[in-house]
């Protein structure tokens, strides 16, 4: 992919514009030496004069600075100052004809950096990719469609895979057609969940996302965070950044052992990938109650990965685009009784792993009663806030979660 994307870019002779670094430079650099930046502020004079050793060694320090204690401690100036040397590296690899380079440099600024200058990385990156997809589209043009999921699914086969009892109690009803009023009253006011179907017929991501190369010549280029390993409440668990591409690869060659297991989990991929953000609709149910949207995350990845027993604050709508998933769900009114663990950060988790019950430390877990489904492609699940749910992946299996919050709680995190 690098050699004909670099021609692209050398064929132009055009530069990557940044707006609002240019008009709030000095005021940024005032406020990173006011934290002790000034050898920053060196190394950037030189990144702006067309030094890329110095805008890579600004960028080091900048990161350096976004590691050097807890992520809510860092001073928020660094994060911006590390958007800014992104924007130095990414402006000095597009004139030399490294889009690759480019896209990743912005990737970075767009998933690490502040919000200053966010319209600048957006901006670039948009003008950048449009470049890269030229060039890739024009590859992939020939190349037939490569199915992500198709038809074939043994439900026997799968069941014997889920946590014990699963689907032998209450089912999650289904409904079509519901109404926005009947969502409000049965559902969002009462706390009860609800499968629904057909709302997401008119989606371009319905019959896009189960394609491997569009999927590849839309985002194969951009970088993004992924899970790697059982699910994070697991020691083995880490957290990478690769190229789309490479992630595209994984699932691919179909590796779905616990300890490699990838994940693109709880991203805004979104707000990062603009091009995808088209192929979906916030559904209209995500209005009601008054409140506002706090985050639109994507889940892509093989059969087989779970996120383990949690809750979560908001509204949540979990829209079932490509493959299948099994959702366990337990009320809020049972949380003492799900074992949720006792340190802060992960006070939100149930200490209970549903694939392997131990009985004898969580004896209240199998008297406890709960719902389930298999969530099937072009349906949605809502979770009432503080509902606990397990989900387990049934299939190679690509699903937006919509969070929203009423307006009289709309300050939660």
């Amino acid at each position: 992919m690098s050699a004909p994307v670099a021609v692209a870019a050398a064929a132009e002779n055009d530069v990557l514009d940044t707006p609002v670094l240019d008009a709030e430079r000095a005021n940024l650099l005032q406020r990173i030496t006011e934290e002790g930046g000034y050898a920053y502020a060196s190394m950037e004079a030189l990144a702006a004069g067309g030094d890329v050793r110095a805008a890579e060694a600004a960028r080091e320090m900048a990161w350096e600075q976004l590691h050097s204690g807890p992520w809510h401690s860092v001073v928020p100036i660094w994060r911006d100052a590390y958007s800014m040397a992104c924007l130095h590296v990414a402006r000095l690899h597009y004139a030399a004809g490294d889009l690759c380079q480019a896209i990743r440099a912005l990737d970075m600024g767009i998933i690490m950096g502040g919000l200053a200058l966010r319209d600048d990385l957006n901006l670039a990156i948009r003008k950048a990719s449009r470049k890269a997809s030229i060039a890739l589209g024009a590859s992939l043009a020939k190349d037939q469609p490569i199915r992500i999921v198709s038809g074939e699914f043994n439900i026997e086969e799968v069941v014997r895979l889920l946590p014990v009892k699963s689907l032998s109690s209450k089912i999650v009803g289904k409904k079509s057609a519901l109404s926005f009023e009947n969502f409000l009253q049965d559902h969002l006011l009462s706390g009860s969940p609800v499968v629904i179907r057909d709302s997401m017929d008119h989606w371009p991501a319905k019959s896009k996302w189960n394609d491997l190369n569009y999927l590849r010549s839309i985002a194969g280029f951009r970088t993004v965070p992924v899970e790697v390993g059982k699910n994070y409440l697991c020691s083995e668990w880490k957290q990478e950044l690769i190229t789309f591409s490479e992630f595209l690869e994984r699932i691919r060659n179909g590796d779905c052992t616990s300890a490699e297991t990838t994940y693109l989990a709880q991203h805004q991929l979104f707000d990062q990938i603009q091009e995808l953000k088209q192929d979906i609709l916030t559904p209209d149910y995500c209005y009601a109650g008054g409140g506002e949207i706090r985050s639109i995350n994507a889940w892509f990845g093989p059969a087989g990965t779970v996120t383990p027993l949690h809750h979560d604050p908001h509204h949540n709508l979990l829209a079932q685009v490509v493959g299948k998933k099994y959702i366990r769900l337990y009320p809020a009114t049972l949380s003492e009784e799900l074992y949720p663990h006792s340190e802060t950060m992960l006070c939100n988790s149930s200490q209970v792993d549903l694939d392997n019950i131990d009985e004898s430390e969580f004896p209240k877990i199998s008297d406890l009663e709960f719902q389930d489904c298999v969530l099937e492609e072009g349906e949605m699940l809502y979770i009432p806030p503080k509902w606990w749910h397990y989900v387990r992946s049934l299939t190679t299996s690509f699903s937006v979660s919509f969070w929203w919050s009423n307006s009289e709680n709309s300050s939660d995190t």
